[in-house]
């Protein structure tokens, strides 16, 4: 019988009093990087379909690049909901790795790809009415017929992609994370080449412009989620775990474990991404200038995030491979090492899009004649923003270490003080009642996660620092 327990305890770890020389800790920075660097490049390839997409829609006007952004504001919303669900795979599924117990894995595995089946459904059906949704909250009837008929081929996206990404944390728990980077950047021209030919009707197929668009992404993603499935059933060292055995044998005590750990996962994500599309409405109150420049900034500091994300996903891994090895020092010593690392990476990069800060907005500003204003505040809010991208990568990293550990809900209290009571807050009154404008929302931004970073890393030290290891599913021998 299954047991999967839920209460936390803290247990004699062995090795916790063990000497953790230089040579360990070089040894954990190397296993660090090595897993982190695919994740990181898988991350980055997803940004360059993203971009290559808004590229090709971009030259259907502006009001197609419009009714996009607002369908991607649906599609996201939804996305983000199961999102934390299944990436609780990777820490489950880390923690069996290190356990030895392959059953284990396989599960954790399973009720990730139910979780995404379950979910995806009903959330895919409600984007199908994303008009009536958009109408409710305040756009146009013309804006939301544009963002519905974008909807339509992107909205069945979702299951797919939860899918990939389930697979995708599924080989990272083993310490294989090199075929999903594969298949990721494989699917980048790809998608370049099949958007453009259903956006515009190329190599006889019909011109469907936003649906097209939709319709390619779609496609996309299910052959990504096809290759991961059979690189997983088929090909070393994943075939072992027999990722489809008894695949329809439902398993109801490790999904409410799945849930336990995902679901505050996903409130973060949204709180997270709620503060940041209340930020965005703020900067269009200030003017079309101050909008514009948010968007590079925040553009800019999205593409570096990828790196300190990958290294998240990383730490995950590496702090459950040692939970489940019962071994809390070297838990310990995997997550403060990818924290390390997020800071030293997110350091090096701030500095350089410091020097750069003039340069860099011109490259997302297209053949128009820039606006002088729009760069002038841009190029400040980058620097003003140095603290904000630091603090970004450390707060992902943190977190990650967080939940190879299962903490997860305490995690959720700090996003809702630190994104909203501090940040939100913190952007309104810098923002209107100081009058700063738009950098005052920025340094409202980078308050609000710079605390969330902090708390983040208090967390884990305190937890650590008691050698405390969360009780993990078990199964038969």
């Amino acid at each position: 019988m299954l047991r999967a327990m839920t209460m936390p305890r803290a247990v004699p770890a062995a090795g916790a009093h063990a000497p953790a020389d230089s040579r360990v800790w070089r040894a954990e920075l190397t296993e660090t990087v090595k897993l982190a660097m695919p994740l990181a490049l898988s991350q980055l390839g997803q940004i360059a379909m993203m971009t290559s997409d808004l590229a090709l829609i971009g030259r259907l006007g502006d009001q197609a690049v419009a009714a996009a952004a607002l369908a991607h504001t649906v599609l996201f919303t939804m996305f983000v909901i199961g999102m934390g669900i299944v990436q609780a795979v990777a820490p489950l599924a880390a923690q069996a790795f290190g356990a030895r117990r392959p059953r284990m894995v396989r599960r954790a595995l399973r009720v990730g790809i139910w979780a995404a089946v379950i979910l995806g459904v009903p959330l895919t059906w409600l984007q199908l009415w994303g008009d009536e949704l958009l109408v409710l909250l305040g756009q146009s009837r013309e804006s939301a017929a544009l963002a519905e008929r974008y909807l339509l081929g992107i909205a069945w996206c979702m299951v797919p992609g939860w899918i990939f990404m389930a697979l995708r944390n599924f080989m990272s728990a083993v310490n294989r994370p090199e075929p999903a980077l594969w298949i990721t950047l494989a699917a980048i021209p790809i998608n370049g080449v099949l958007a453009y030919a259903l956006i515009y009707g190329a190599f006889g197929l019909p011109a469907l412009d936003l649906l097209g668009a939709g319709l390619a992404t779609t496609i996309v993603n299910i052959g990504m989620c096809i290759a991961a499935v059979w690189v997983c059933y088929a090909r070393r060292p994943f075939r072992k775990y027999q990722v489809l055995g008894r695949f329809w044998r439902f398993d109801w005590t490790l999904m409410r474990k799945l849930i336990v750990v995902g679901a505050p996962m996903s409130g973060s994500f949204l709180l997270e991404y709620g503060v940041f599309a209340a930020a965005a409405q703020l900067m269009g109150w200030i003017g079309t200038a101050a909008l514009a420049a948010h968007q590079i900034a925040l553009q800019i500091a999205a593409v570096m995030f990828m790196v300190p994300l990958g290294i998240g996903m990383a730490a995950t891994v590496r702090v459950g491979h040692e939970v489940g090895r019962g071994n809390a020092a070297a838990a310990r010593r995997a997550g403060f090492v990818a924290i390390a690392l997020g800071i030293a990476f997110m350091a090096t990069m701030t500095l350089l899009v410091a020097l750069t800060r003039h340069r860099l907005p011109l490259l997302f500003l297209g053949n128009q004649a820039p606006d002088p204003q729009t760069i002038a505040i841009a190029a400040s809010l980058l620097v003003l923003g140095a603290t904000f991208f630091i603090a970004d990568g450390v707060q992902v990293v943190a977190a990650s270490a967080l939940r190879g550990l299962n903490d997860t809900r305490v995690p959720l209290l700090f996003a809702a003080v630190s994104f909203w009571l501090i940040g939100f807050a913190g952007c309104w009154f810098f923002g209107f009642t100081l009058g700063l404008g738009a950098y005052g929302i920025w340094i409202g931004l980078s308050i609000g996660i710079a605390v969330y970073a902090v708390l983040l890393i208090w967390r884990f030290h305190r937890l650590t620092a008691r050698h405390y290891l969360p009780e993990i599913a078990t199964a038969p021998a």
